[in-house]
């Protein structure tokens, strides 16, 4: 059975945590949409096409993995794409609660799709993308938990703002 699972974020920017996380995702379905959202919720960093292109850049080598952009609901958004599975990380208890609110919800919405929870590896269990963001904005070393490509783009992002 061919299945297509669907991540969404902001991923601003992609961190070695989602990388992570798609990776693994990349073995266990047929075809794996990251779906980069535009949320007008939140302030971000990178417009959509620099987290569009930065995010396909970083999942360049992987055969299965789509990279896609959407501003609609989510359930809208895995329809069109023929996704079953909506794939989400969890990191910490913290982000539990929100998580099964937003698995409730997209089940109410669409019977059709399942949530599918995966724990990152330990050593990104700590990473996120804004505390990558100011890191990089107060001058320290992200590398560790980035791709060198994001990374520059993070030193280009916060040295023109000086």
């Amino acid at each position: 059975m061919k299945i297509t699972a669907i991540y969404p974020g902001t991923f601003d920017p992609i961190t070695n945590g989602h990388q992570d996380l798609i990776e693994r995702a990349s073995k266990l379905f047929s075809r794996v949409i990251v779906a980069v959202a535009v949320n007008i919720n939140k302030t971000v960093l990178f417009s959509l096409e620099e987290r569009l292109r930065l995010t396909e850049s970083v999942l360049s080598g992987l055969e299965n993995v789509d990279v896609i952009s959407f501003d609609t609901l989510l359930v809208d958004c895995a329809e069109r794409c023929g996704a079953q599975v909506v794939l989400r990380g969890l990191r910490a208890v913290s982000d539990f609660e929100y998580e099964v609110q937003l698995a409730g919800m997209n089940r109410r919405l669409s019977r059709n799709l399942e949530t599918l929870f995966l724990t990152p590896a330990e050593e990104y269990s700590f990473v996120s993308s804004s505390i990558i963001r100011e890191i990089a904005r107060l001058g320290g070393d992200v590398s560790e938990f980035v791709s060198e490509e994001v990374r520059d783009a993070l030193a280009e992002k916060f040295s023109n703002r000086s």
